[in-house]
């Protein structure tokens, strides 16, 4: 080991224990907290790249070890997202006294996350023609090649022959316990579907046998209490994780291949910007003040910017929904859930639907085109169906969107050296969606707690 290793380390070891002395000195929220190791990792990742440069051995071991905190705490959020789907889904079902409401709000949370990810898809495209986004611009090298093949191996071979009713039937839980393990990329909802079961039969149990099912009731309840108190656990280590996430994605950009593809990465932020404000509009129009609910659910956003993954933000989601926004816990659950793998404004809505704008034209294709644009929207929504909340699922949608519009998938691997920048905002806007769908959802039905909404965060103290 080098001395610059062994002083990497060190360094790292002493800004998590300086970080962990301010929040013991000061009470403060979790929004501020998750900010602040925001700030402090994206500092330290860029001294390190200043000092060593992007191919360096040292930095390479050293983030490799700081990856211990950072993807050991995603590695936490996964290990409790099937046990929090699933507590949050049984008691929610159970409690709600008619089955009949599940109908009302699968349905509202699945239609607001389609709906937003087909106008993603539109503003996608303008986005890539206001540009002037052409893939004939860019060349295509043999480390990009190598690249394609790899992707196509690992995606299509299973993409092409999923039909939409076999999709359909891979939400069926089948096997649940395979389910809990992450089987399939569907997991997530087959897991929904069975927790759902589960609360409608305690709910049948309830009505024909009061005090076997209040027991049951009972129970549920216990359990869904002790996964919270897991949450809690793992979310208080939320700033320390985002502290080692984003100094890891500070230390290894690769500044030179962000300056070639610079104007396709502005025109996406640009895209995901105008989405963050289009679901602004959906609150605004039932009555959330956009402001204090982006206030409230910073960090989340803030995970989700820096550790790529849906999925893994489900704990943080929820949890936002139901102690910050009022959402009931039924709502929360199934919209974090749903949002997870069903209409992801960024994997799955924007990002294809920019890369088939800039196909278009080498194909003698006007992307403006209403039949062909309406056409593309419509594949986009119905795609959107099952991809997979985890890094990689905006490049698994673009390799179901392009070859159904006929299209060569050759820009996916093109673009793969600035996939990860672009794939951070793209995950918020995907989480966002969710928790907007949640929001909303729970504003119609009327079912939004307005007292917890209106109130302010309280600081995140040891003893939550």
């Amino acid at each position: 080991m080098s001395f610059a290793f062994i002083a990497n380390i060190i360094a790292f070891i002493a800004l998590l224990w300086a970080l962990a002395a301010v929040f013991r000195r000061r009470s403060a929220s979790l929004a501020v907290r998750v900010f602040t190791g925001l700030i402090a990792g994206a500092l330290f990742g860029v001294i390190l790249h200043m000092i060593y440069g992007l191919r360096s051995p040292v930095l390479a071991q050293s983030v490799a070890w700081f990856d211990i905190v950072g993807t050991g705490y995603v590695l936490l959020l996964q290990m409790i997202i099937m046990p929090l789907v699933f507590a949050s889904i049984v008691s929610a079902v159970a409690r709600l006294g008619n089955a009949s409401s599940l109908g009302k709000i699968s349905l509202m949370t699945i239609g607001l996350l389609v709906i937003t990810t087909a106008i993603a898809a539109f503003v996608g495209v303008i986005f890539a023609v206001l540009f002037g986004l052409d893939a004939g611009s860019l060349a295509q090298g043999s480390t990009e090649t190598a690249r394609l093949q790899a992707l196509q191996s690992h995606y299509v071979g299973r993409v092409a022959d999923l039909t939409l009713p076999q999709l359909i039937l891979s939400f069926i839980p089948a096997n649940p316990f395979a389910n809990f393990a992450g089987a399939t990329p569907t997991s997530i909802i087959a897991i929904v579907i069975f927790a759902a079961f589960l609360g409608s039969a305690a709910l049948a149990l309830r009505r024909e046998e009061k005090a076997k099912g209040e027991a049951l009731l009972a129970a549920i309840d216990v359990f869904r209490l002790w996964i919270m108190k897991l949450v809690r656990l793992v979310i208080a280590l939320t700033p320390y994780g985002v502290f080692a996430l984003i100094a890891r994605v500070a230390a290894l950009s690769d500044a030179q291949a962000i300056w070639k593809l610079g104007l396709f990465i502005i025109a996406s932020y640009l895209a995901i910007a105008v989405m963050f404000g289009v679901h602004a509009l959906f609150l605004l129009s039932v009555g959330v003040n956009p402001w204090r609910y982006y206030k409230k659910v910073l960090p989340v956003l803030s995970f989700a910017f820096v550790g790529r993954s849906g999925a893994a933000a489900i704990p943080l989601n929820i949890e936002a929904q139901t102690k910050r926004l009022g959402v009931p816990e039924a709502i929360a659950g199934f919209s974090a859930s749903f949002g997870a793998t069903i209409g992801q404004n960024g994997c799955a809505g924007i990002y294809p639907a920019m890369l088939a704008a800039m196909v278009a034209p080498t194909m003698g294709i006007n992307p403006l085109n209403p039949v062909w644009l309406l056409s593309l929207v419509g594949i986009v929504a119905v795609s959107s169906f099952g991809v997979a909340g985890v890094g990689g699922g905006a490049t698994f949608a673009a390799l179901i969107v392009l070859p159904a519009m006929g299209m060569p998938v050759t820009l996916v691997a093109l673009l793969i050296s600035v996939e990860p920048l672009i794939d951070m905002a793209r995950t918020a806007l995907n989480v966002n969606g969710a928790m907007t769908a949640g929001t909303i959802t729970a504003r119609l039905l009327g079912q939004m707690d307005d007292k917890v909404f209106a109130a302010a965060d309280k600081a995140l103290t040891r003893h939550r």
